[in-house]
């Protein structure tokens, strides 16, 4: 049982076209909106260009990484056809711009013994020379982008072995890697030390079982995942080009950082730390160098403005203290930084970049989070608020603090809900009816299916395609099958997705209009046993709980102990009311079954649903009623894979 299915965090489907034969050219009313876009575009002085070239050594000769089995799992060269310059209607010519920036992909030198590579995932993986080996820093999403990454770095600089990992916080994309660069076995030799912040573990563990596969489902929306990188399709996500395939992989840290200021000497290094946590992650830090005056911002500060709520899903982050986490790295850093890099995007050089580019975010989150309160404690809404709220020209003219991955729009939602919830107080939307019923209520009262296409044509003619999605949205809703209005909807939804200045909105716009038009292709993503491995076992039976059926449970009261013997662990679980309690380091005195086995088979009894005569024939055993083990198997839920969203 080498791999498992699991619904992860990100997804690594391959692209496989976007409906080419489906798609429109932008309409009269897309162009005149990018020509408005393009004429308030702030003045283009070259310091970003400058900055993005600086220090390339070269990249790797063949584009396209592959894994063990010779799959493509990334291709380097995905935006070479952007060479031309040229910005085509079909894209917003101020995302245009971005990409041409984060597109460019190799090595790169950013000062006296740090190098990073970039364009080798969404991620960038920072180098530092040690006294015996490199020091990684965020050793992207998957095995085998990583290993790429390490191989070029050997390639240029000289090969050396990797004497620590540093994951800068608990998202996949700055851990998944990490078996491309390293190998267990030298860890717990402790050849190889793996640095992280206090409760990464833990954190990491929390978004990717418990929610993972609706995130998962959702991030092929948000990355675009099923799109095909092009003038139609999908133009990076703001923050990097895409999620790299392959496995995501994770290793255990062996140390954690706890504190601001704390001090490290990794390979002869000294490091100092900056913890930033409940900002961009859970558990986040930024990392100095004082040797090379060199900060390292993480994910706190990047090229845009950042996601307080993103969109596949995740806990509501504080942006206030967001902000004084920024505020905080200018008092301490900024006098003493000559350079700043981060874990996506471009490095910035020179002091006064550093200063104003921490700053400059630190206002940007700010006034953000104070204008949402202000105009929220007047009695606005969440809608009223994202319809008005701009970024003064100050803040929102520098080029960093645009949304190309947050936007104020959906972020001054989420400060909302991060004070007040989902509820605007209105009772009319204290419970309304679900969307289909709903749908169909409104479809009738405007007079019928026909009608409603016809205003929704009248809107897309005005160039109002927020009213014709809207209208539209409804009619898909109340039935599925309305050919004229899936397509229409799906128009509507692509121009949007042409007019969007962020990537995340283009891929979740046209997204949408691919599953209109060619129905749901997405799947369950198969992950490495390691990553799970890597999970505590008590926040994996929490999942399991979530599984559960209550029809088919029904009132069933069953005591059942499990014992992990290859992690000498125990879990006392306790089934009814339709409810499974788990308690780790406990066990029933008489319960009706015991299990015991390697972890490995208790995940192929509850993730993978293997018969349990078939698991004790590999290993496991149950003593007692085997039948209490298989009323509970029966009871569960398989892994879900896609569901739909643009329709029912």
């Amino acid at each position: 049982m080498q791999r498992i299915l699991w619904a992860v965090l990100l997804s690594t489907a391959s692209a496989t076209g976007a409906g080419a034969q489906d798609q429109k050219p932008a309409s009269d009313a897309t162009k005149a909106a990018q020509h408005s876009v393009m004429a308030q575009l702030p003045v283009e002085d070259g310091r970003d260009l400058d900055f993005a070239d600086r220090g390339f050594m070269g990249s790797l000769s063949d584009p396209i990484i592959t894994n063990k089995d010779g799959k493509p799992v990334w291709n380097l060269g995905a935006y070479d056809w952007m060479n031309n310059g040229v910005s085509p209607d079909t894209v917003n010519p101020s995302l245009w711009r971005h990409m041409e920036l984060l597109r460019k992909h190799g090595l790169f030198a950013v000062t006296d013994n740090v190098w990073q590579v970039r364009g080798f995932d969404v991620s960038n993986m920072t180098i530092i020379q040690g006294q015996t080996g490199w020091i990684i820093i965020d050793p992207l999403t998957s095995r085998d982008t990583a290993a790429a990454a390490l191989r070029l770095i050997n390639e240029k600089l000289g090969t050396r072995p990797v004497t620590a990992v540093i994951y800068s916080h608990s998202h996949g994309d700055h851990f998944g890697g990490v078996r491309g660069i390293v190998n267990e076995a030298d860890v717990k030799a402790g050849k190889v030390a793996i640095i992280a912040p206090e409760q990464f573990l833990a954190e990491t563990a929390s978004e990717n079982v418990m929610a993972g596969p609706a995130m998962g489902r959702r991030a092929t929306f948000q990355f675009g995942s099923n799109l095909t990188p092009g003038p139609q399709g999908q133009m990076g996500s703001g923050i990097g080009k895409g999620i790299g395939g392959g496995d995501i992989t994770l290793i255990p840290p062996t140390i954690d950082i706890r504190k601001t200021g704390e001090l490290r000497e990794v390979d002869g290094v000294t490091l100092e730390f900056q913890m930033v946590p409940q900002s961009e992650a859970p558990a986040e830090m930024n990392i100095y160098m004082p040797a090379s005056r060199t900060f390292l911002a993480a994910e706190i500060a990047t090229c845009t403005l950042h996601n307080i709520l993103t969109p596949r899903g995740a806990k509501v982050r504080d942006t206030l203290g967001w902000a004084g986490f920024l505020n905080e790295a200018v008092n301490l850093y900024g006098d003493r930084s000559d350079i700043i890099v981060s874990s996506h995007c471009w490095p910035r050089f020179g002091q006064s970049e550093v200063k104003g580019w921490l700053s400059g975010q630190r206002d940007n989150y700010r006034y953000l989070h104070d204008q949402t309160v202000r105009m929220m404690n007047k009695g606005m809404t969440q809608a009223e608020i994202a319809e008005i709220l701009k970024a003064p020209p100050a803040i929102g003219d520098q080029w960093f603090n645009k949304g190309y991955y947050g936007t104020y729009s959906h972020n001054s939602k989420a400060i909302y809900q991060y004070y007040l919830g989902w509820y605007d107080a209105v009772p009319a939307n204290l419970n309304p009816h679900p969307p289909e019923v709903r749908a169909a209520k409104l479809v009738a009262a405007m007079g019928g299916a026909k009608k409603v296409v016809a205003e929704a044509k009248r809107a897309m003619k005005a160039g109002d395609y927020r009213w014709s999605s809207d209208l539209l949205n409804q009619l898909v809703f109340a039935d599925p099958k309305h050919a004229e209005g899936r397509a229409l909807l799906a128009d509507s939804y692509e121009q949007q997705g042409y007019q969007a200045e962020s990537a995340i909105w283009r891929n979740m716009f046209l997204s949408g209009a691919r599953d209109l038009r060619e129905g749901l292709k997405a799947g369950v993503n198969a992950q490495s046993i390691d990553m799970i491995s890597a999970i505590p076992t008590g926040l994996l039976l929490d999942s399991v709980s979530t599984r559960l059926d209550p029809m088919i449970i029904g009132d069933t009261a069953l005591a059942l102990n499990f014992v992990i013997s290859d992690r000498k662990e125990t879990a006392k679980i306790t089934v009814g009311n339709s409810v499974m309690f788990s308690e780790m380091g406990k066990a029933h005195a008489a319960p009706a079954v015991t299990v015991t086995g390697p972890r490995q088979l208790f995940l192929g009894l509850l993730f993978l649903k293997m018969p349990a005569a078939q698991l004790q024939m590999a290993g496991l055993k149950i003593e007692g009623d085997r039948a209490a083990i298989e009323k509970l198997q029966a009871a569960l839920d398989p892994i879900p894979g896609a569901f739909n969203i643009v329709e029912p």
